[in-house]
This record gives C-alpha cells, structure tokens and sequence, in this order.
C-alpha cells in the first residue's frame, strides 16, 4: 500500500466503547470493529488498548494482516481530548498508524451527522455534550464529565437513581418501585451493599442503568419521570444554546438519542434532523480532510 492508494480508518471514542471503520481510497467499507472505552480522562493505557483492538477487530475482517495498521491514515475523535491535557498525551503517543489526526468526538460527530457540512449536534450518551459548527466558527457546550456535569446523559441518569434510591433507602424520601430494581440491577439488598457495589465505579457502570430509568418515566414512575425530566430540560437548554449559532441542521445522536427525544421541548424536537453519517464516518471525512490538505501542502 502507497501514499497514493491509502486506506482511511475513522475511530470514535467514547466513554463506552470504541467504533473504527477502514475504507479504501474509493470510499467503500472494507472493515469495521468495535472494542471496549476510549476515554483518555478515564485511563490513557485503556484508550489506546480499545483504539488498537477495534483496528485489529476491522482488519481481521478486511482479510488485511496486523501489520497494515502502519498503513493506515488514522482520523480519530475521542472524548476528553477537549482539555488541553489529555490532548497534549494523546498527540504524543507513539502511534502505530501511517498518520494520525486527532479531534474531538463532538468534532466527528458532527462532521458525520451532517456528512462535512456545517451544523450542529448533541451527543447523549454515557456523557452529554453539544457542538455547532458555523463558516469555521465551533461552540462547544458540555462535556465536562459526570462529576460536574453530564446531565441528561445515560451516567448521569443512573447516578441520579442511585442518590435518590439511597434517600428511599434511609427514610428520607417518598418510597418508590425504582428501589428494588436499582438494588437487583447491582445484586445489592440495601443500601449499604448497593454503595459497596458503586464504589470506583465508571460512568459506563451508571449509564447501563439509564434503559431501566426511560422505561419507568415512559410508564410515569414519578421518582424515574423527575428524573428524566430534569435530564430533557438540561438537553433542551443545550439544543437552543446551539440554535442560537443558527446552523444549518441539528441532529441527537448517541445511544440515549431517540430514548429521550420524546422527552425534549416540542420547540426543540421540531429542528431536530437525523445524523446523515455515523461519527466514525466522520472521522473518516477528517482523515481525508487533513490528509490531503497537508499532501497539497508538501
């Protein structure tokens, strides 16, 4: 393989898992993988294990042998390249690709959703955030982890039941049916055992809750629906924060983006378009991007 016939992986990272997909200089898919998180924030050794195994995973099915990952031109979009820091580590890692161009997740996402155009997306997923990109001008909003932030996403949603869960637990909150879900979901029998089974635990662990947390609202569980609802306003925020850079189209993407679309403010789910392109093919399009101005360049 050449400079001239490179092939291009985009990889998505977030604080779940890791999507690559290989395509050759045509643009036609040759391989896709999936492993584990890739959150530098989270663990620098655990992103940059799941980056390699998803590529192994995408060549292997490309009938390409391991050694062609040096043959690849790498657009990678990760979550917590935001603050400078993590971005410094990762820029300085010793990659095993051809190139690599690193970005955000928010940046592929929304090059993806609205297939290079300019636009604006929000990513509910294990974390929430937004971005609106408008004539080269970039907004980005959220993303500051579940410690701080994060509202409206699956981790924050399952730390939200968690709190309140312990509240019922102590006999300082209304009872509620959520309890006894949230307690076998982590095989705990009160409270104590229950925080014994979150201790150190990673915002993936709080998001698995979120699809029992929608079900319940959606069947107006009230502990569940307060909680669902104080997570849609906060998106619902964000969505008109992001309008206010007037961009072209906005989209909802994430594994939370149709669970709790319903839950948005009608003024909001009326701009709401469906991502043209998934946010690994996005960071396909950076790859091809960056290459080629740099290759005009030399």
């Amino acid at each position: 393989m050449s400079l001239q016939q490179p092939l291009f992986i985009g990889i998505d990272g977030g604080g779940t898992k890791c999507k690559v997909r290989i395509e050759n200089s045509q643009r036609q898919v040759i391989g896709e993988g999936q492993s584990g998180p890739a959150n530098p924030v989270r663990s620098v050794e655990v992103t940059i294990d799941s980056i390699v195994s998803a590529t192994y995973v995408a060549l292997q099915q490309a009938q390409l042998p391991e050694t062609a990952i040096r043959s690849l031109v790498a657009g990678i979009g990760l979550a917590g390249v935001n603050l400078p820091k993590y971005n410094d580590i990762m820029q300085r890692w010793q990659h095993p690709f051809q190139k690599m161009y690193l970005t955000t997740d928010l940046h592929i996402a929304c090059l993806g959703a609205h297939n290079g155009e300019d636009g604006a997306v929000i990513i509910a997923g294990t974390g929430s955030s937004g971005v609106a990109v408008n004539a080269q001008q970039c907004v980005e909003i959220g993303g500051h982890g579940l410690t701080v932030g994060d509202k409206g996403s699956g981790a924050w949603l399952g730390a939200q039941a968690i709190t309140q869960c312990l509240e019922v637990l102590d006999g300082i909150a209304d009872d509620s049916i959520l309890v006894p879900q949230v307690l076998q979901h982590f095989s705990a029998n009160n409270g104590h055992t229950l925080v014994e089974a979150i201790i150190g635990a990673t915002p993936a662990v709080y998001a698995r809750l979120a699809p029992l947390i929608i079900k319940n609202a959606n069947e107006n569980e009230p502990l569940a629906l307060s909680i669902v609802q104080q997570g849609a306003e906060y998106l619902s925020r964000m969505a008109k924060r992001l309008l206010q850079e007037n961009p072209q189209r906005l989209s909802l993407i994430g594994g939370l983006a149709e669970p709790m679309r319903p839950w948005l403010d009608a003024d909001v789910q009326q701009f709401i378009n469906s991502p043209i392109l998934a946010p690994e093919c996005g960071a396909i399009l950076y790859a091809r991007q960056q290459f080629q101005s740099r290759e005009t360049q030399s």
